[in-house]
């Protein structure tokens, strides 16, 4: 029987969670667990610390300062093999756990995801790869929700814009292909830009490998019968979005304080009664630390579909949320007060049944009602409101020289740096560059104001692409649809025209009924993001060509790109369709004909270089759309990472002061 793809999310999370606990089973006794820096948070997505303690863990310890306890026998190294650094540090480890000599180790390393050569060569030339056991953790996709399912590579944005480090799209590759493994074929893959066509290619490559070995499932040899298609979007294709300020309830939860792995750090002084009573989720939060405790502010709070309300307020416009709370306040209000009109013992016993749920509820409402008005003082502050107008301003496309004397401002209030980047790197994103001489006056002002180590900050800006002088050359760079018969992968210029875009694909919704929003613009409060926009242009033509103002090449049995190949032009990158044909045509139609062509078929949305919550919920905005106008369609999340204007400046910014570590002729440090 195949596989039932309804359930890919749960059989995903229980795989990793074998996989994991077979490699503690497979080390007979006591042991002591080191994780590296990055991963304790994705193993806490599908294991909790109890559970490997039935497993014989007695320790687990974060990888930093030789900080392993030597007293157990066994010690398991589960690490990111993909990271030289980390690497270097297991081996240094183990080399002290081998100078100590109180006991003979047994020393296992789990790579994650993957065992790679340098890894293999740094264990050689440190002289202990024949000392330690080496064995490979397959950890790819992991769901973050159901219908979202993420690699989590904190920094696969500057992997691939900025290194230009190809890793995450080869792991993107592997992660799909155990998909297709167990529910077919992707009977089409069609995608936008350069790092996209790569991963198409991965994947046509890995079908051709699995078609030459004799080991290969019926899976494997013929298109699904549950899944459309595969929607791949590079990041660079639209690098304007995440540039913007999030307004959805979680999309400014994560540019506030940060959602990593499901959980925020919140000031604990919101949290009250229901920080103490709310577990931090089933990670490995509770485990046994050796380091003395200490007061922290801070607090780990899950935030997922565990929380009674957080999927009713995640995809919400942060205006509503005020009104939405206090509609949730009434309602519990008046189920908790039926309990003195219960006559009967089974409305009693009803009441009664209830109770936990009106409790975790209330916990819930708490947290939320004091996590939104805390967030409601910086929304209302001067200096947000004023950045996100100069991002309205130049998203909406006015010339963005007006903007100039506010961004001044901002600049000499002593705003945080990453505010004043994004928005320079926005307004060279959508208007081709900035004038040199305004870059120029912006980049002194940013040197003197934070300091000379950020030309650092600047150059890597500008390697990203993010951040450029406008020239008379960037014209011949931004491509304009519409009337060439060359096919699309010839015709495309190195950056995205935004100006084009905006008119045809309405990008700027002037009004829009936020009670009750009928497009995706609601998650920027009138700013469509185009990345999803370019998804619409496959699931919802009718309704971009309603939104159009002249009539487009369509006609009802349009599909993939249809109508909107010379458009799409003017996006950064080539256009691509590809058809996966079955190894033998006869099977396939006689297995379509048995499936039938009544079902629901999954559309399956990867993005490459990460995708913000705001783009998570536009997504989920156009599922719901076309659940309602009777399509049997559900859209499927995929993406290398979670990404917003916060993380990418946190990424890229220059940590160290120059001069930290240039010494005087005393002896001391300036």
């Amino acid at each position: 029987m195949a596989p039932n793809i309804d359930r890919e999310a749960e059989h995903i999370k229980e795989k990793a969670r074998k996989d994991l606990l077979a490699l503690l089973e497979n080390v007979r006794g006591k042991k002591n667990l080191v994780f590296s820096r990055d991963l304790p948070g994705i193993i806490g997505l599908f294991v909790g610390f109890s559970t490997l303690k039935e497993y014989g863990v007695e320790k687990v310890f974060v990888l930093e300062n030789g900080n392993t306890d030597s007293s157990q026998r066994n010690i398991i190294y589960v690490v990111n093999g993909e990271d030289p650094a980390t690497v270097q540090a297991v081996a240094g480890q183990v080399k002290q756990l081998q100078k100590n000599g109180n006991v003979e180790h047994e020393v296992t390393i789990a790579w994650v995801p993957r065992r790679t050569l340098v890894s293999n060569k740094i264990l050689e030339d440190e002289g202990v790869l024949g000392d330690v056991n080496i064995q490979e953790l397959q950890i790819l996709f992991l769901p973050l929700e159901n219908d979202l399912l993420s690699l989590e590579l904190s920094n696969s944005f500057q992997d691939l814009y900025l290194h230009g480090d190809k890793s995450p799209i080869y792991l993107a590759s592997r992660a799909l292909m155990q998909i297709q493994q167990r529910h077919g074929l992707f009977p089409r893959i069609l995608g936008k830009g350069h790092n996209a066509r790569q991963l198409a290619n991965l994947l046509v490559r890995a079908r051709k490998e699995l078609d030459a070995d004799e080991a290969n499932t019926p899976y494997t040899t013929m298109p699904s019968t549950s899944i459309e298609s595969l929607v791949v979007i590079d990041r660079d294709v639209d690098f304007a979005t995440p540039l913007l300020t999030q307004l959805t309830y979680e999309g400014l939860i994560e540019e506030l304080n940060g959602i990593k792995h499901n959980k925020a750090e919140i000031d604990s002084s919101l949290l009250g009664a229901a920080g103490q009573s709310r577990p931090s989720g089933a990670g490995l939060a509770t485990a046994p630390s050796t380091q003395p405790s200490r007061p922290t502010l801070k607090q780990a709070v899950q935030l997922d579909s565990t929380d009674p309300l957080y999927h009713q307020l995640r995809s919400v416009n942060f205006a509503l949320i005020g009104p939405l709370l206090n509609k949730v306040a009434r309602r519990l209000q008046t189920d908790f007060e039926g309990r003195h009109k219960a006559q009967e013992i089974n409305e009693l016993r009803d009441f009664v049944n209830k109770l936990p749920t009106y409790k975790e509820e209330h916990k819930s409402l708490a947290l939320h009602t004091n996590l939104a008005d805390d967030m409601t003082k910086h929304t209302r502050s001067e200096p947000f409101n004023r950045s996100l107008e100069v991002q309205q301003n130049i998203a909406a496309g006015t010339d963005p020289i007006y903007q100039h004397d506010t961004m001044d401002e901002l600049l000499s209030r002593d705003v945080p740096l990453p505010t004043i980047l994004r928005l320079l790197c926005l307004e060279s994103t959508i208007s081709g560059g900035l004038r040199t001489k305004d870059l120029d006056t912006f980049k002194r002002a940013i040197l003197h104001a934070h300091g000379h180590q950020h030309l650092l900050t600047l150059s890597r800006l500008e390697k990203m692409q993010l951040l450029q002088p406008r020239t008379s050359a960037s014209a011949l760079l931004l491509p304009v649809g519409g009337g060439s018969t060359i096919t699309s992968t010839s015709t495309t210029g190195t950056k995205t025209n935004y100006g084009y875009l905006r008119k045809e694909l309405s990008m700027i919704i002037e009004e829009y009924n936020e009670q009750d929003p009928d497009d995706i613009s609601y998650v920027y409060s009138g700013y469509a993001p185009l990345s999803v926009r370019i998804v619409q242009c496959i699931l919802q033509k009718s309704y971009l060509q309603h939104l159009h103002k002249s009539p487009l090449p369509l006609t009802p049995s349009s599909t993939g790109w249809s109508g909107f190949e010379d458009i799409l032009k003017s996006a950064k990158g080539p256009t691509f369709n590809v058809v996966q044909k079955p190894t033998d045509e006869k099977a396939s139609k006689a297995k379509n004909a048995l499936v039938g062509s009544g079902g629901w078929k999954y559309v399956f949305v990867m993005f490459l270089g990460g995708i913000t919550f705001a783009e998570v919920a536009a997504l989920r905005f156009v599922g719901r759309k076309l659940e309602e106008g009777g399509q049997r369609r559900k859209i499927v999340i995929c993406t290398t990472g979670m990404v917003s204007g916060r993380s990418i400046m946190e990424g890229v910014i220059e940590k160290k002061g120059l001069g930290s570590g240039i010494k005087v002729d005393s002896g001391a440090q300036v």
